[in-house]
């Protein structure tokens, strides 16, 4: 499945969303400054993927046939090698897995942003060779979010990725679609990563 990720695009509306929820309707006279926002703390996140660095045995269950009502799964295992690239602020990673649905190989490449402080998370599918734009997002703990707007088989849909026990040696990552604006979510690729 080759999807064209439309960059960046849910990111700024959920940012924008979140932003106007926390304002209170105000009333104001012409006379009233409007009242003063606190910017948001940015938190350094250049080393969010450090737990990651080294060699994984890697389990990973497949949707076959996404947003369509299939529960249709395949199961393949194998293994994931990532390799720290610019002191920490970039890495490669490789995974190589089969099963009885046939290999996948992969490549992600993920670059931290210092102006934004957020990640970029391109993939690459060794069957095609195309690097996808990048999903966006960030940690907060042993948590990481990151989203896109995508197309899937002509429909435009959202993508979220979450990484869940990056502070334990077995942690998770997984991918969900959604075709209702982000209301609801079907996952779609759910990987378990043990060190190896």
């Amino acid at each position: 499945m080759t999807c064209r990720i439309w960059n960046g695009v849910f990111h700024l509306i959920a940012a924008s969303l979140v932003g106007a929820a926390g304002m209170a309707p105000a009333i104001a006279s012409a006379d009233t400054p409007p009242p003063a926002r606190q910017a948001p703390v940015l938190v350094d996140g250049s080393h969010d993927f450090d737990f990651e660095f080294g060699a994984w045995r890697a389990h990973i269950s497949r949707r076959l046939h996404p947003l369509t009502g299939s529960t249709d799964w395949a199961d393949y295992d194998g293994t994931s090698v990532v390799r720290k690239v610019w002191n920490g602020s970039a890495d490669l990673g490789e995974l190589d897995v089969s099963g009885p649905a046939g290999r996948i190989r992969g490549l992600s490449l993920r670059l931290y942003n210092p102006q934004t402080r957020q990640w970029n998370i391109s993939w690459s599918n060794a069957a095609d060779g195309v690097l996808t734009p990048p999903m966006v997002g960030g940690f907060t703990g042993s948590r990481g979010e990151f989203y896109n707007a995508d197309t899937l088989n002509g429909r435009a849909i959202m993508v979220r990725f979450i990484f869940s026990d990056t502070d334990k040696p077995v942690f998770r990552i997984e991918q969900a679609f959604s075709a209702d604006g982000g209301q609801t979510w079907e996952a779609n690729w759910i990987a378990t990563f043990t060190r190896a």
